[in-house]
């Protein structure tokens, strides 16, 4: 009844979603399989996109030419941006989204997608047959030349594939805990996955258990608002995707949270917890799965259970909780900072004592849930596994938390399994090309044994990786491999050109005493006692581009001038950023060439670590089991010293 595919993508999830797109984008004809058509890219946890380093990694998304910044814009009720205060590096987009809306809309853009099918049942096992003669092995030293031949389905269906991505998020195996019940699941009401672990075990897989959490829901009605913090949206709230039309809300400037229409933005609300919450909390304990022993799995380490911040910082009196609401239309409200497993009856208690949820009515307790995952390091950077040819793996399988870390691995998995089967090169990004490639240099390179999540903190070169030039970055990239619009590249050209037009103009351009002296005494700045060029002056702290419009008739007319030619908005605060961080900038762009070079030096993926005995043993058994491509990546690997990198930069000869 089904033709062979060329992907086929287990699992709707944000990853299963993002690589069924990118790879019928470029050409390749899918099949997205799911347990539920109406879960389609579900918000399992909180419904919102973006965050400290994770919005970061929704802008290359876009850039790259994937739905995540898309679809998060249309279903945008508040949209804020995160660490405003602080330099440009650590900018942060976040959007709250309807829920309901997010998923229909990833639907209806999947349905709009020529080259993608759609299945509804689930997968039991994987269909392999022999390695074809010179297909470029690249499994472990005595695991057999087998590739992905298609996948077998609960229903008994035999469906052909060049290849298969499995993007089965929490659903391997899962189990949901409450308090002292536990039932299979890979989401509440939802049945878990089982079959494919114990085939890839078989098949010389490593495999491991996780945890993670969500918290209850409750009833918006019941809560009385004027007893926590309001927490409105941005003035002028910004989006994420680089395209025009995609944000609900009118364009700027407009008035404090309004949109177009009268549509205005959702507010949240902020409320604590007290001492009597945790006492609460803690007559529960007795009943804990988690403290009981039967979740073995470990939790995510930046997003803690409710008893786990209580147990691990005791001598905090309170702990902050955010009050999200689900979406335009419903009165449901996801319960932030407050993710646990506690019976149902103690939850409900502990609730009540918290400022504003007195009369609080509960939806559905919060719960555990425990699910198989497999090591990273089981992965080549393409994420296509290291035993099978053609079988690749993206999201919470690869032990990520997040929607966002599960969306990016699944647009370059989508990615590289179409290049694969067409015999061209892969696309693999560095860690100074963007937190994507940190992501997964992370994953591969050193693995995981709890949640990951990214940071900026993670990232070394994080003032070249702004949230602001991911489409500078990528989008050249992605139109390269086939996957960006011409659109999205003629964009990217204008807003190149006229970043440099504004930067040219600075630099050219002198502002006198006059102009200028007015604005630097008002901010307690030193005053000027005769003309200066202007980009001189920029780079003081406290002056941004916005001050001298006010201040230079010759600026105002030069950015008339660009408007006219229909600037882009971004051009204007791109150019600011570069002329103010030139410097900064500058040092990052020469530390990450001198690391390139190392990235240059391949490594044989047969070559016998062994035989090097002058290499620590430790260096000699990671090297064997990472089988890493090139030096670069050899010297991020936990256990591998800088002698080491040394001995192998000699025997490579240089």
């Amino acid at each position: 009844m089904l033709p062979q595919y060329d992907v086929i993508v287990v699992g709707a999830g944000h990853a299963g979603c993002e690589a069924a797109a990118a790879a019928a984008n470029m050409g390749s004809k899918v099949l997205l399989i799911t347990m539920d058509m109406t879960k389609i890219a579900q918000m399992s946890c909180n419904p919102a996109m973006g965050g400290i380093a994770k919005g970061q990694i929704v802008r290359e998304i876009d850039a790259l030419g994937g739905y995540s910044g898309i679809v998060s814009d249309r279903t945008t009720i508040q949209f804020r941006m995160l660490n405003r205060s602080k330099g440009p590096a650590m900018w942060s987009p976040r959007s709250q989204n309807d829920r309901a809306m997010f998923t229909h809309e990833w639907r209806k853009m999947l349905e709009q997608t020529s080259n993608v099918d759609f299945w509804q049942d689930t997968v039991k096992e994987i269909i392999f047959t022999p390695a074809l003669k010179g297909e470029g092995q690249n499994s472990p030293s005595g695991v057999g030349g087998q590739r992905v031949a298609g996948v077998l389905t609960g229903m008994g269906m035999t469906i052909s594939a060049k290849s298969v991505i499995l993007t089965n998020g929490t659903f391997l195996n899962g189990i949901i805990h409450i308090g002292e019940k536990q039932f299979g699941g890979g989401r509440v009401g939802e049945a878990a996955s089982k079959g494919i672990t114990e085939q890839l075990i078989s098949l010389g897989f490593t495999s491991g258990r996780m945890k993670t959490g969500t918290p209850p829901r409750v009833d918006g009605r019941s809560l009385d608002y004027s007893k926590m913090e309001l927490q409105p949206g941005d003035e002028n709230p910004s989006k994420f995707s680089y395209l025009d039309g995609t944000s609900p809300f009118s364009p700027h400037p407009r008035p404090l949270s309004s949109g177009e229409g009268g549509k205005q933005q959702i507010p949240c609300y902020l409320t604590y917890t007290n001492a009597e919450v945790h006492e609460i909390l803690k007559t529960g304990f007795d009943k804990s799965p988690m403290y009981a022993g039967r979740i073995q799995g470990l939790g995510p380490r930046y997003c803690p259970s409710i008893e786990d911040k209580i147990t691990r910082f005791a001598d905090k009196e309170r702990h902050l909780i955010f009050v999200e609401p689900e979406g335009w239309d419903t009165v449901e409200i996801y319960v932030n900072g407050f993710s646990t497993s506690l019976p149902e009856e103690v939850q409900i208690k502990a609730l009540r004592k918290m400022p504003g949820f007195e009369n609080v009515k509960m939806f559905r307790p919060g719960y555990a849930i425990e699910y198989d995952y497999f090591p990273p390091t089981q992965l080549n950077l393409t994420l296509e596994t290291n035993r099978i040819q053609n079988l690749y793996f993206a999201g919470q399988i690869n032990g990520t938390t997040g929607y966002e870390e599960a969306a990016c691995q699944g647009l370059m998995a989508g990615i590289n399994a179409h290049l694969k089967i067409n015999k061209r090169e892969p696309f693999i990004l560095t860690r100074s090309e963007a937190y994507i490639g940190v992501l997964i240099d992370d994953l591969v390179t050193k693995g995981t044994d709890e949640p990951y999540r990214m940071f900026t903190s993670r990232a070394e070169y994080r003032i070249l990786l702004r949230q602001d030039n991911a489409d500078v970055r990528l989008t050249p990239k992605s139109h390269e491999i086939g996957l960006a619009s011409k659109e999205r590249l003629d964009r990217v050209n204008q807003k190149n050109a006229e970043a440099a037009q504004i930067t040219k103009f600075f630099k050219d351009e002198s502002i006198s005493p006059d102009e200028i002296n007015p604005f630097l005494e008002s901010i307690g700045s030193a005053t000027l006692k005769q003309k200066v060029p202007m980009f001189g002056v920029l780079a003081r702290p406290g002056v941004s581009v916005k001050d001298f419009v006010s201040c230079s008739a010759g600026l105002q007319k030069f950015l008339k001038l660009l408007k006219s030619g229909h600037a882009l908005p971004e051009s204007v605060e791109q150019a600011e950023i570069l002329m103010k961080y030139e410097g900064y900038i500058s040092k990052e762009y020469e530390m990450a060439e001198k690391i390139q070079r190392l990235e240059e030096i391949k490594l044989h993926e047969d070559f016998d670590y062994h035989r090097l005995t002058s290499l620590s043993s430790e260096a000699r058994e990671k090297l064997s089991k990472i089988r890493p491509n090139t030096i670069g990546q050899a010297s991020r690997i936990s256990g591998v010293n800088p002698s080491d990198v040394s001995i192998l930069l000699v025997y490579m000869g240089r």
